[in-house]
């Protein structure tokens, strides 16, 4: 490290090489939730308008979705594993006693997810744009919102799993049990919004089925539901709570 050189900016450089040189995450990030979107998109009856869905048609709903699952991957899948092993192996010890505080190694590592997720987001709607002609979100300041708030709730899942974790193994063991729930509740397999009314209430009180909900509602151009924000909110706030009280560093 050359003098007069910022830590944390050093350590986000590095880590961001070192990101760049995974090529699993890269791909499970960034091109997956295009890929499952492309797939589904070329299924006939996905493209055709649908009057149970207001006109719209199944591949719309699936555009949003495409962006939480890109969420999903990089704040339950693999960010706590990459902060496990570092814990694991002693580097956020050894960090503690130089310039760059372990502090700045979370920080690097929610700068780098949200960059990678943020790259994953646009990617799925120009494709679902370009491809099969989904409208770009209609209200995209409170798509905007939605994004960001989605976004700080799946990375504190993250950084909740990695707190309570006590290996990578672990991480990756716990990361892959809360993994698939959430996919279902943010309508990887059946869109929230073709869900019986019991169980889209029951959904909506999670993190990724409320932010399913708020994401659509922006999309068809209304302002997300003060309900809907409300509950990805405080998840977000809940599980940061729980990740700060609970994370060591060594």
């Amino acid at each position: 490290m050359t003098i007069g050189t910022n830590p944390t900016a050093a350590v986000v450089r590095t880590e961001a090489r070192l990101f760049t040189r995974e090529p699993g995450a890269l791909f499970w990030i960034l091109v997956f939730p295009v890929v499952l979107l492309t797939i589904l998109g070329l299924i006939p009856a996905f493209r055709e308008a649908d009057p149970g869905l207001g006109g719209r048609r199944v591949i719309d709903l699936y555009v949003p979705i495409a962006v939480l699952l890109s969420m999903i991957v990089a704040g339950i899948q693999t960010m706590p594993a990459v902060l496990s092993t570092y814990r694991e192996r002693g580097i956020l010890r050894r960090l503690s006693v130089t310039p760059a505080r372990p502090q700045a190694l979370l920080l690097a590592q929610i700068l780098i997810h949200a960059v990678a997720v943020a790259a994953s987001i646009v990617l799925a709607l120009l494709v679902g744009r370009a491809v099969f002609g989904v409208a770009f979100p209609e209200q995209p300041w409170g798509y905007a919102l939605a994004v960001l708030l989605t976004l700080a709730a799946a990375l504190s899942i993250g950084a909740a799993i990695a707190a309570v974790s006590a290996s990578a193994r672990i991480a990756q063991t716990v990361g892959t049990i809360v993994f698939f729930p959430m996919m279902f509740c943010a309508g990887v397999w059946l869109p929230v919004q073709t869900m019986p009314d019991l169980l889209q209430r029951i959904v909506g009180v999670t993190p990724f089925g409320a932010a399913s909900e708020i994401l659509d509602q922006a999309a068809r151009g209304e302002w997300p539901s003060a309900g809907g924000m409300a509950v990805v909110a405080l998840w977000a706030v809940a599980l940061t709570v729980v990740a700060v009280r609970w994370f060591r560093w060594e």
